[in-house]
């Protein structure tokens, strides 16, 4: 008989060998220009948008925190590691990783004083934060001000990519799994009763602030080495980048990894896809999110993820229903 532990690393197998497959599919349509540069951009957004949803996740769906100042930071590591490989010659994937360091100490250095903060407070001052880092750029001339950056060079390749949003994944994963990952949770479920158990709560957030920023510094990397050009007043770094991301979060749920991937890959393929429809695009899409809160408040999955256990639960349950179904049926 074939134990858990054993399914399960099957299930990992199966799950490393299809994202292998993926890769290797995207990659021979592009050759085959089945897939134009315009398609590659498209997903290659989707790969940054799961890093940057999936990263928020862990601030405000698994530590509980409401911050709306992301883009804060993935600013700071589109400036920083656009303005290192341009002007002072260092290495991209050096750069990428200073862009990663400075966001995630920028990120300490918020949530000490904002993680004492709690709901509607917390909020307001992530998004002043956000806002802060935003004017401060819009204010530097060395990396074109309100005009923004341009001329930077082409480094990001959607490889990278797809290879950065699996790690993040996986990295955010096993956090949560981890002890300091059930702090955590502790502290969303009941913040008082976490501290009287023992749990520093202020340090966890903090962690969790970190990682989050780090990660989203690193997708500002990746982001402005695709696109070669970002600006502080077109919505790519200010407050509407950061609602766009938490929508995609409330979207997939909060608590949900899974959630999270599947909505930062629907959420961007919508406008696209939508595209055709460009006088009713903008009317199309708010009512989609309408109905999905009417009807699905919770989002997509809930708080649930795409899990071993979780298809074996919902395999028992069909199964259990069409037992009812064949039971009730021989009654009659």
């Amino acid at each position: 008989m074939v134990s858990l532990r054993d399914k399960r690393r099957m299930l990992n197998f199966a799950t490393s060998a299809l994202l292998v497959l993926v890769y290797l599919i995207i990659e021979g349509l592009q050759k085959l220009d089945i897939l134009t540069s315009y398609d590659m951009q498209i997903i290659s957004l989707v790969n940054i948008n799961i890093i940057l949803v999936v990263s928020l996740n862990l601030i405000n769906g698994f530590t509980g925190q409401f911050s709306i100042g992301h883009a804060g930071f993935f600013g700071v590591g589109a400036y920083l590691s656009a303005y290192l490989t341009k002007y002072i010659g260092v290495p991209y994937f050096l750069a990428l990783l200073c862009a990663a360091a400075a966001a995630a100490l920028i990120g300490i250095a918020i949530g000490l004083p904002a993680l004492r903060l709690r709901g509607d407070y917390l909020a307001i001052a992530t998004l002043g934060f956000g806002e802060i880092i935003r004017i401060i750029i819009l204010n530097i001339p060395s990396v074109g001000g309100a005009r923004g950056f341009s001329g930077i060079p082409n480094y990001t390749s959607f490889g990278l990519t797809y290879l950065l949003a699996i790690i993040t994944v996986v990295v955010i994963k096993n956090f949560i799994q981890s002890k300091h990952g059930r702090a955590c949770v502790a502290i969303r479920e009941d913040e008082i009763a976490s501290e009287s158990l023992g749990i520093n709560t202020t340090y966890y957030k903090v962690v969790a602030f970190a990682i989050g920023a780090l990660f989203a510094g690193l997708a500002g990397g990746l982001f402005v080495h695709y696109m070669q050009y970002i600006s502080p007043t077109t919505g790519q770094i200010g407050f509407l980048k950061s609602i766009d991301i938490l929508i995609m979060l409330v979207f997939g749920g909060l608590g949900s990894i899974t959630g999270s991937i599947v909505a930062a890959i629907v959420l961007t393929l919508l406008p696209e896809l939508l595209r055709g429809f460009a006088e009713y695009r903008m009317i199309i899409y708010p009512i989609i999110l309408i109905i999905m809160m009417i009807f699905r408040p919770s989002g997509l999955l809930g708080g649930k993820e795409l899990s071993y256990d979780y298809l074996i639960k919902v395999y028992q349950k069909l199964q259990n229903k069409l037992k009812k179904q064949e039971v009730t049926a021989g009654g009659n």
